[in-house]
């Protein structure tokens, strides 16, 4: 499918849903849609495949989705993402795009980024809540935040190696294979299973509804966790930074992204000394003072606490001269 035919299927299917683009006309100019796949599965499923690089930062508020009346957004983000430029700057963005799952109820707005020069891959199911309590049965109560439609949630899962495995095969497949919507079908709901087997081990923390001012103020917080990762961050600055108190913070933090400030905080550092080890070729000690340890022992413990080996064995095992 050329630039323009794919430009005008992502212009049908918006429409379809609900959430008209047409007034971003000159806006959709920037945008290099590489690829955009839309798999047909109503009244229960959309699967939405697209691939896009913007010339230029490109934002826009995504008004309620009404094809479904009930239901849920599950967005499988930045299993592809690489910067066309290896300056210092994008690599800086690149801390904030990590592989990520999101999860956003269909009846509110939220805002729709594209980064410059940033190559963005994703797989977007959207699904009727009724047809995922089925698909659930009887371990659907355990997610009974999800299918409460008078609150306005937000959750941000992190994205498992099985995860962005089956998500890169679903992207990767061929849409003329035999039997193309019960293999899409198939796919989608093992790619949802393996997401609530992740969601079911969560920090346990009631859910409350969020108001737009607390989503936004939240990933105000996580982007400057994400800012600095070889210097612990200051808790009063997040804190004034975020314009709550320190336990709603700490609960809404926890809500979104299933765990507290800290524990997300070591999480993107092992994430980036993966990234380094591998990518940029750097020692186990390179790596650990890159990231602030002073203690290169507990540099290892914690690296292999995460990745289930110590950095040189890992090192070795994933690195390709």
């Amino acid at each position: 499918m050329s630039g323009k035919d794919n430009k005008q299927e992502m212009i049908y299917w918006a429409d379809r849903l609900g959430v008209s683009i047409t007034q971003y006309a000159d806006e959709l100019k920037v945008l290099q849609l590489n690829e955009i796949k839309i798999v047909d599965l109503l009244p229960e499923m959309l699967l939405m495949i697209r691939s896009v690089v913007a010339k230029k930062t490109f934002r826009f508020r995504r008004n309620p989705i009404k094809l479904i009346e009930n239901g849920i957004s599950i967005s499988f983000l930045n299993t592809i993402n690489s910067a066309l430029t290896s300056s210092a700057s994008y690599k800086k963005i690149l801390k904030h795009l990590l592989p990520h799952v999101r999860i956003v109820p269909l009846h509110i707005e939220s805002e729709v980024v594209f980064q410059k020069d940033i190559n963005i891959q994703q797989v977007t199911i959207i699904i009727s809540l009724d047809y995922l309590k089925m698909f659930l049965g009887k371990d659907h109560h355990q997610f009974a935040y999800l299918f409460d439609n008078e609150k306005t949630l937000w959750i941000e899962e992190v994205m498992s190696p099985e995860l962005a495995e089956l998500v890169n095969e679903i992207a990767g497949a061929n849409s003329s294979k035999t039997l193309s919507d019960a293999y899409y079908r198939l796919k989608s709901l093992e790619l949802i299973f393996h997401l609530f087997k992740n969601l079911m081990i969560r920090e346990d923390i009631p859910h409350q509804n969020l108001t737009k001012y607390e989503i936004e103020s939240v990933y105000r917080v996580r982007d400057k966790i994400a800012a600095s990762l070889e210097q612990p961050f200051v808790k009063e600055e997040l804190i004034k930074l975020s314009g709550m108190n320190v336990i709603k913070l700490r609960k809404i933090f926890t809500q979104v992204f299933g765990k507290g400030m800290y524990p997300y905080y070591q999480y993107l550092r092992m994430q980036e000394a993966a990234r380094l080890l591998k990518e940029e070729h750097l020692s186990v000690s390179e790596t650990g003072y890159q990231l602030g340890f002073s203690n290169l022992s507990y540099f290892g413990r914690l690296f292999e606490k995460h990745f289930g080996a110590k950095p040189k064995k890992w090192s070795q095992r994933h690195t390709k001269f």
